[in-house]
């Protein structure tokens, strides 16, 4: 039932990522600023439509291989560990690994289609680079995925982890004992 859930959460995100950012595109050209929110003469609250060919803050700029193939290949993991560990996780974890790889998909859409990411929401009270929905979801899957690492798993849980990953350095080392 939680592979489910995290499929169809995975999805709802990626295609309300790809309408809005459809709506941005056809709506606002590149470089237009839309004031939404402004306090006195501050503007605090801006659509912003521009283009980014690297990641946040524009590092790795042209490097748009590298960033299709990076996330594809986190993608891929976060979803063989959700398939692999689907009757332990719990609904937190779900959600959060969900809306990291529904981030990470709407922005991997935009490298492929488009060969740059469409962003269009600018902080303007904070030095803060223009960002869109898919990294929010993004930023919010991690910090819950940390919530729920630092406050909500058990301390079973969490020396069943580290029961299992001393195993598997423990397999290891025999191994290149034995390959020696």
């Amino acid at each position: 039932m939680m592979l489910i859930l995290s499929f169809v959460l995975i999805i709802v995100l990626t295609v309300i990522d790809q309408i809005i950012k459809f709506i941005v595109v056809k709506n606002i050209s590149v470089g237009q600023v839309i004031e939404l929110i402004k306090i006195g003469d501050k503007n605090i609250l801006d659509l912003t439509h521009i283009r980014n060919t690297g990641a946040a803050w524009s590092i790795m700029q042209g490097k748009t291989w590298f960033l299709i193939v990076l996330p594809i290949a986190v993608l891929i993991g976060g979803i063989i560990f959700m398939t692999v560990k689907r009757n332990s996780l719990k609904k937190l974890e779900v959600i959060s690994i969900s809306m990291i790889i529904a981030g990470g998909i709407g922005n991997l859409i935009d490298r492929i289609r488009l060969r740059e990411v469409v962003d269009y929401i600018s902080f303007k009270f904070i030095d803060f680079p223009v960002f869109n929905f898919a990294d929010i979801c993004v930023v919010i899957g991690e910090i819950l995925l940390l919530a729920y690492i630092f406050f909500f798993e058990t301390d079973k849980e969490k020396e069943k982890k580290t029961a299992k990953a001393e195993e598997a350095d423990s397999k290891q080392t025999e191994k290149a004992q034995a390959d020696e």
